[in-house]
């Protein structure tokens, strides 16, 4: 967890495996996933520590982190909705979806509302095109949503 005066702490099990990885070729795509799952995203400070555990520039971190869009720089909302926006789901709606979602809560895709509860992000294929259009709230799926479901699936979050 992040702490007041701007260093961060990582708990001993992302430690061990930093130090687990340390060596390995390819070890930084790794080490960053770890990153994320422990913080839901990669605060600056994660990404300082890393370098220095790594001995890697700083530079080459944010080259990773800025080029893969699974990587998020900013803290997603406690429930992040992951509208799919892969070919299936935008031609069976996904992008209306998008629209009465930021109608809904008042933000726009890559934002997090004012209480922090949720966020909304456009992904690629999440593999379910049979579901389309399909959104994604933290590991649960929702296939075949239609506009009119959305107040009931974002009351179920709250």
């Amino acid at each position: 967890m992040a702490v007041a005066d701007g260093t961060i702490t990582f708990s001993p099990a992302l430690n061990s495996f930093i130090n687990e990885w340390k060596e390995k070729p390819g070890n930084l795509i790794m080490v960053l996933h770890k990153v994320q799952e422990e913080f839901g995203y990669i605060p600056r400070e994660a990404a300082d520590k890393v370098a220095g555990m790594l001995e890697v520039p700083l530079a080459k971190i944010y080259g990773v982190i800025t080029f893969y869009h699974f990587f998020k720089l900013e803290k997603p909302g406690k429930y992040n909705i992951q509208v799919c926006l892969g070919t299936a789901c935008y031609l069976k709606g996904g992008s209306n979806l998008v629209d009465e979602l930021e109608g809904l809560l008042g933000i726009s895709i890559n934002e997090v509302t004012k209480d922090g509860k949720f966020s909304i992000e456009g992904v690629r294929c999440v593999g379910c095109c049979g579901l389309a259009p399909v959104l994604v709230i933290g590991e649960e799926v929702h296939g075949k949503v239609t506009k009119d479901q959305l107040p009931g699936i974002i009351a179920s979050y709250t």
